[in-house]
């Protein structure tokens, strides 16, 4: 079970596959024809960066029986989501920074996401697996002051999308059953959500059917699955972990 990475090195941008924190150098193309070079480096002598960089990221909110339960929320007869822009996406022990122009509270939200490995249409449950690359850790940071602020528009983009909001890593696993995994949050080493992907409304494979006939999702996109309870406001100066076994540890401090 390949987990895929992308890195600089020397100043050079490269991916690979990490295994048991050696890096496995590769060439061409992730989402396409790619080898091993035969060139192998230690994880410790890398700056990781975002496993891939996507053309749209998708996020997927009231997903969760156990939140909509909370939340007197009911189960959509469709997915609902949003799109985060790409200046938002953040690597693995970056900093999530305030932005200047809003002083609310800035909130964590664990999440499984979904990396697209090829051009996706209009396709069923059962073609899923065959369209998606892999795995990943997403903390769809939000500034939650700003969401519903005016009553006339709810600004999702907005509120989603400031700069070092779209934390997203560290690597992207292959070959993983999806709807065994259990997503984790912890603030400073502190559990805040613990949840598996078994109380999803809509499960990873049914999702990318039902938003590929939305939209062509294509390689390297991402899709966030949403989040169950647990999230919550972040302090300056923590460290928020969102840790998936099979996957790792998306770490970032809050600034």
């Amino acid at each position: 079970m390949p987990n895929w990475i992308r890195f600089e090195h020397a100043g050079n941008i490269n991916f690979g596959q990490l295994v048991h924190e050696t890096i496995s150098i590769y060439a061409g193309e992730m989402f396409g024809d790619n080898h091993a070079t035969g060139e192998t480096i230690p994880r410790a002598d890398v700056s990781l960066l975002t496993p891939c960089v996507p053309g749209k990221l998708l996020g997927l909110w009231n997903n969760f029986h156990q939140r909509a339960e909370k939340e007197g929320l009911t189960r959509p007869p469709h997915p609902l989501y949003f799109a985060k822009t790409d200046n938002c996406y953040l690597a693995p022990e970056q900093t999530i920074r305030q932005p200047a122009s809003y002083r609310g509270p800035v909130i964590f939200e664990g999440e499984l996401g979904v990396v697209i490995g090829k051009t996706c249409r209009a396709i069923s449950p059962e073609q899923a697996d065959e369209y998606i690359f892999g795995y990943t850790c997403v903390n769809d940071v939000t500034a939650v002051g700003i969401l519903n602020a005016d009553p006339s528009f709810a600004q999702w983009g907005r509120s989603k999308s400031f700069d070092t909001f779209g934390p997203i890593g560290p690597v992207i696993a292959s070959g993983i059953e999806p709807d065994q995994l259990i997503v984790r949050s912890l603030v400073n080493d502190v559990e805040k959500q613990n949840y598996p992907v078994t109380d999803m409304f809509y499960r990873p494979r049914e999702i990318v059917s039902l938003l590929s006939h939305d939209m062509t999702l294509n390689p390297g996109d991402v899709i966030a699955c949403a989040t169950s309870i647990g999230a919550e406001r972040m302090r300056k100066g923590s460290t928020v972990e969102i840790e998936i076994a099979g996957i790792g540890v998306l770490r970032n401090r809050f600034e």
